[in-house]
Order: C-alpha cells, then sequence, then structure tokens
C-alpha cells in the first residue's frame, strides 16, 4: 500500500449552514468528519485543520493562521504535521466519500512524473479538496504563494493548482459531493436512507464502538423484533432483543470457562 499522509479541512464558517458546526452534522449517524476519516483509515498521519471535537480515530488538531483564513491557510498549517512523501488533501464535507476513490488518487499521483492527483466532478470541475499532493511540489508551491503575496490568507485554491502539474481523476457521480446547504444534508441523508447503506453503517459503528467482532444476522433481528411488536406490543420489540442479546451473551461467557466469562 502507497504509504500517505491526510490532511483534512473542518475549518470554515458555514455560512450558508448558519454557522453550524459543519464537519459534526449527522449522515447516516455518523459525523460527516467520521466519514471521510473512515475512507483515509490507512494513512500514516492524520492532520485535521479545525476546532478540535470528537472523532470516531486519534487525529492531530491544527488551526490556520489566522482563523477562517481559507482553505490555502489551512493547508499551510496542516501540511507542517505531515512526513509522508505523499499527501491526501480532503474536505470535511464529503459523506459519500470512499477508500476506493482514495485508492484511485493514489495510484494517479503514483504515475509518471507528476506532481499529484484530483478529482473532478461530473460536471468536470476540479476539485483541490479532493486530491493527492506529492509532499515537496505542494510546500515549496505554499512557500512561494506566501512569500509572494505575504501570507496565505484569503487566496484562493487555483493559485496553487495552477502552478502543479496534476493528473486527473473521475470522482464519478458521488465522491465529489459535497453538503455546502441544508438541502446537500437533507439530500445525502435521503440517499443513504434510500440505497439501505444506514443501517450496515450504524451496525459498523456500533461494533467499533463496543470493541467487538460479531456477524449481525439484521434480518432474524428484525423480524424478531417485528413479531414482538405486532404481536404483544411495541414497546416489547426493543426489549425483547435486548433480552435475547443478553441471553446469548450469558450462554457465550458460560460455554468459554470461568477465565474467558471474566
Amino acid at each position: 500500500m502507497t504509504a500517505y499522509d491526510v490532511i483534512v479541512l473542518a475549518g470554515g464558517a458555514a455560512k450558508r449552514l448558519g454557522g453550524a458546526d459543519k464537519p459534526a452534522v449527522r449522515v447516516g449517524g455518523r459525523a460527516l468528519l467520521d466519514r471521510v476519516l473512515a475512507a483515509c483509515s490507512g494513512a500514516g498521519a492524520t492532520v485535521v485543520v479545525g476546532g478540535r471535537r470528537p472523532t470516531s480515530r486519534p487525529v492531530a488538531w491544527t488551526r490556520e493562521v489566522p482563523e477562517g483564513g481559507g482553505p490555502l491557510a489551512a493547508l499551510g498549517a496542516g501540511v507542517r504535521l505531515t512526513t509522508a512523501e505523499r499527501v491526501l488533501v480532503l474536505s470535511a464535507d464529503l459523506p459519500f466519500l470512499g477508500p476506493a476513490t482514495v485508492d484511485a488518487l493514489l495510484a494517479a499521483a503514483g504515475e509518471g512524473g507528476g506532481e499529484g492527483a484530483l478529482c473532478t466532478d461530473p460536471d468536470g470541475r476540479d476539485q483541490p479538496l479532493l486530491a493527492v499532493y506529492r509532499a515537496e511540489p505542494l510546500r515549496r508551491e505554499l512557500a512561494l504563494l506566501a512569500t509572494e503575496h505575504g501570507s496565505l490568507a484569503g487566496l484562493p485554491l487555483r493559485l496553487l493548482t495552477a502552478e502543479l502539474d496534476l493528473a486527473r481523476v473521475d470522482a464519478g457521480p458521488h465522491a465529489a459531493f459535497d453538503c455546502d446547504t441544508w438541502e446537500d444534508i437533507a439530500a445525502a441523508r435521503a440517499r443513504i436512507r434510500e440505497h439501505g447503506a444506514v443501517l450496515d453503517e450504524w451496525i459498523t459503528s456500533v461494533k467499533n464502538e463496543l470493541g467487538i467482532e460479531l456477524d449481525v444476522d439484521t434480518d432474524v433481528l428484525l423480524d424478531l423484533a417485528r413479531d414482538a411488536a405486532h404481536g404483544v406490543a411495541r414497546p416489547a420489540a426493543p426489549l425483547t432483543t435486548f433480552l435475547v442479546g443478553y441471553a446469548a451473551a450469558r450462554a457465550s461467557a458460560a460455554a468459554a470457562g470461568p477465565e474467558e466469562a471474566a
């Protein structure tokens, strides 16, 4: 696997969300930031530029100077905490980003003598916050821009990408979808519900939180809950599934022996 570090940009005022803490907004039961972190779990160092908040896995935190100075200032702050030859750069509001897109970017960035690779959305627009950059030219261009303009604050990302030799990767119809408005959030939530992914994602998240490895037969559990709800009373559904789970845990512990049970 190609070694890489990742910088996730999680700052910004989120003005079109009324100033809400966008990276913490939940889609399909998980915060947007956690969804992005799940897509790059193979990173060496994970740097998040923005205000500290709970995350699904350990990260290094930093802030741009000045705070609110924009994506180039945030990128300049984040790259100081990376050491890998390649740096994956992501915004924190990509609900459909998956490991396959990350792998495609890393592969494209490793081909030829280019300086990285970025995704293009379905309309052909470059997405510089869905990209892999070679660390040396990235640091070089950031330093040159800071020298030329006095700082990186307020500068547009196109000033960086215009100076780098970058391959283009088709992000497909959803990987580059970002959530700038509440309408975008609603659309992302609806798509996840419609495609039935939210239940599997929630079960995976709960298992990770509880530290258990277990195959869950969701059809059997849902049938059990449905029978209890319709055949007894609605509150009987969660209570019954809890009791069955408790009984299964007791039986498993008893079969394992005293030491394993403890």
